[in-house]
């Protein structure tokens, strides 16, 4: 009976123990659930994506500095930036597409002074996550 009881305490702590909420298993379906990056200041926010997205746009506003033409005028247009947020929570841009080329300039200096995030999860391990920002400047 003391046999008996050992092997269901133990199997029981297994299967309780075994799997994060990360990952749920019905028949033959696994379900991988993926977190967001977060931002650094958004980690006590009760929704990290809303706080993610303020911090960004936060970021955009106060680091993009608008380029010039030759008369003195700002120069504005439209970019599509596609980045990603690594296993190590750096970001990296790997495209910035756009119309004016001193906006597209401006946009890559801005996006080289984002912060060291902590990186996004899929399963409960960290993993590359990406993004595709469209701006319009």
């Amino acid at each position: 009976m003391k046999k008996l009881m050992f092997c269901f305490f133990l199997l029981t702590g297994t299967f309780a123990f075994a799997q994060e909420d990360d990952v749920t298993i019905e028949g033959n379906t696994v379900t991988l659930k993926e977190k967001a990056p977060v931002w650094p200041g958004c980690e006590s926010s009760g929704n990290t994506k809303n706080c993610f997205d303020q911090k960004l746009m936060e970021h955009v506003k106060n680091n993009y500095k608008y380029p010039r033409n030759d008369k003195g005028e700002f120069i504005r247009g439209k970019v599509v930036v596609k980045m990603h947020i690594d296993e190590e929570g750096k970001p990296v841009v790997t495209s910035v597409k756009g119309d004016q080329k001193p906006v597209i300039a401006a946009v890559e200096t801005m996006l080289k002074k984002m912060p060291k995030m902590k990186p996004g999860t899929r399963g409960g391990k960290p993993t590359k996550i990406s993004y595709t920002l469209p701006l319009n400047l």
